[in-house]
């Protein structure tokens, strides 16, 4: 009989020892909770003893978390509107407030109020801020501002923020097109100013090259004329010195050259008397003005 109840008394003595024993993983810490009051704080990896059926163990990570913040609409000091958003790395610091901040929630409630921190946080920085600023190496002194103010705002919640960075800085939408189009327009216009200056440069080069034409033409026919000049008085001179040496055979060939261009079959008709001098050479092998023979003695 004594066995009987000594099996299951052992059995529920074994039961409420487990029972009190929890491990704390390496990665993790814990609380360990009596109706919702913080009674121990289990941060060291290991073993760790409670209350069986009266006390609750509830773990968080110990390990460094990460959150990516929503799109944020800022406007910055000189009225520009930019599109930011950040990424934030935090780790829980202190389980008690912590749990006490958060309740059940946990980390995703953290993150949820580490996310609202941050999106006061940039506007208030970036406000103060032109775009210049933001989009140069001046934003790492901005990231530092807001990594300032989350590490404020989130020890209150038992969290330590370690680093703050900002990875979008985008116009909005209704902006883009408006700025691709003004972009669009500078290069359209730059493109015609180049286009004007090749035209310009192309037309000087052009009058250039027509001016250049004219003075080697007209060197040209100037040069052209003076030889033809020279050839023709060349030409008279050899003529007056044939002429010199048989004026009668220079009558004939310029009567001949004279009946060549007349006669040809395309000219027009020619009406002159029988008797003109100009058949001279045609009616007697003499020429005008030839010696007659004297008459053979009978």
């Amino acid at each position: 009989m004594r066995v009987m109840y000594v099996v299951p008394a052992l059995v529920v003595l074994l039961v409420l020892v487990l029972s009190s024993v929890f491990i704390v993983d390496e990665r993790k810490k814990a609380l360990v909770l009596q109706f919702g009051q913080v009674m121990q704080v289990k941060e060291d990896p290991g073993l760790g003893f409670k209350i069986p059926l009266v006390q609750d163990v509830v773990t968080y990570e110990d390990r460094i978390l990460g959150l990516q913040t929503q799109p944020i609409e800022v406007t910055l000091l000189s009225d520009r509107r930019l599109v930011v958003d950040a990424f934030a790395r935090w780790r829980i610091v202190d389980l008690v407030e912590f749990r006490q901040s958060v309740g059940t929630g946990g980390e995703d409630r953290a993150q949820q109020l580490l996310g609202n921190i941050l999106s006061q946080a940039i506007p208030e920085v970036l406000g103060n801020a032109t775009q210049d600023q933001v989009l140069s190496q001046d934003r790492f002194e901005l990231m530092g501002q807001i990594l300032t103010i989350a590490k404020r705002e989130g020890a209150a919640l038992g969290i330590d923020v370690i680093d703050v960075r900002l990875t979008r800085t985008d116009l909005p939408e209704q902006n883009l097109e408006a700025t691709f189009a003004r972009m669009r327009a500078e290069r359209e216009r730059e493109a015609a100013d180049e286009k004007a200056r090749g035209g310009e440069a192309a037309q000087r080069v052009r009058a250039a090259a027509d001016r250049t034409v004219v003075e080697l033409t007209s060197d040209a026919r100037r040069q052209a004329e003076v030889i033809r000049g020279e050839a023709d008085a060349e030409r008279n001179r050899i003529l007056a010195e044939a002429y010199g040496q048989d004026p009668e055979f220079f009558a004939f060939i310029r009567s001949l050259s004279a009946y060549e261009t007349s006669l040809k079959g395309g000219n027009s008709s020619i009406v002159m008397q029988p008797d003109s001098e100009f058949f001279d050479y045609l009616r007697s092998d003499r020429g005008p003005g030839a010696p007659v023979p004297a008459p053979a003695a009978p």
